[in-house]
């Protein structure tokens, strides 16, 4: 049986999923790149690769650099990589942009309390459809259960969301409990940049003009933004060419502030009235 996570913290039966807001709504953003918010249009090329379960898809620069993004990958099951992953996971479990839901579904098929975030419809209709909880929403919205999250997940190339990394911090240590943990995958070579991109289907396609902020980080360029936000290392390790990192909170004993989780970026808000109903009290 599957599980969902409620705005009580209780775990129950999945109840049916809430409706998905309308195809001509705003804002349809790729979970593996980053949630990104309002800067992707309702007819996005992610949408698209999503619901076709393949690309070519990719992350373009002004200055013609592309990046590839990894839709048959995302659209399939977890891989061993994936469940390494999930095996760290400590009590409930928050995928930020978690894109078509492979982990929330298996993490869901494991009993796990978990929800999944993305701005993307068709994102969140693909992670109801294997079973999963979603909610189709940026991560710099209000959400359930904020402040009572044992994992927060910010997977394939997530930790780039908003191009602002501090601030994607800040807000990711609002969500957890205290001393709670924080799973992100990083750039598998030493790298800390910043850039505007737009996704777009083929190399040459024209630019769709809604281009948003996105970063790029290695483990090193993580740690370190980490370590000036009074994050604790708890694990680094390598997967299937892939990097992550494992970051503690700020427990409720710690001397120190906590960081204040004031950040709002413009690019990441969705704009959806109705996605407050899309999860109800159970």
């Amino acid at each position: 049986m599957s599980t969902a996570y409620d705005l009580t913290g209780a775990v129950g039966p999945a109840a049916a999923p809430g409706p998905t807001p309308a195809a001509a709504a705003p804002g349809p953003t790729p979970a593996g790149a980053g949630s990104t918010g309002a800067a992707w249009a309702a007819a996005d090329p992610y949408d698209d690769a999503v619901r076709a379960g393949r690309g070519p898809l990719f992350l373009r620069r002004a200055d013609g650099w592309l990046l590839p993004l990894e839709v048959e990958r995302w659209c399939a099951r977890a891989d061993p990589a994936d469940l390494g992953i999930l095996d760290r996971c400590e009590g409930t479990v928050l995928d930020v942009g978690c894109g078509p839901g492979r982990l929330v579904a298996e993490l869901a098929a494991r009993g796990r309390a978990v929800l999944g975030i993305d701005v993307s419809a068709a994102a969140v209709a693909h992670t109801l459809g294997l079973g999963g909880q979603a909610l189709r929403r940026s991560v710099f919205d209000p959400l359930p259960g904020e402040g009572r999250w044992g994992t927060v997940l910010l997977i394939d190339g997530n930790v780039g969301i908003g191009g602002d990394p501090l601030a994607l911090l800040r807000r990711t240590a609002a969500l957890l409990v205290p001393g709670g943990l924080l799973i992100a995958e990083t750039l598998p070579v030493d790298v800390d940049e910043r850039a505007e991109v737009e996704v777009v289907g083929l190399p040459q396609a024209p630019g769709t003009g809604r281009a948003f902020p996105w970063a790029r980080l290695g483990t090193p360029a993580l740690l370190g933004y980490a370590g000036r936000e009074g994050w604790r290392t708890a694990g680094q390790w390598t997967a299937g060419g892939r990097s992550f990192v494992a970051l503690r909170s700020r427990s409720a004993s710690s001397s120190a502030e906590p960081p204040k989780s004031t950040a709002v970026i413009s690019s990441q808000r969705s704009r959806y009235p109705c996605a407050e109903r899309l999860v109800a009290d159970r």
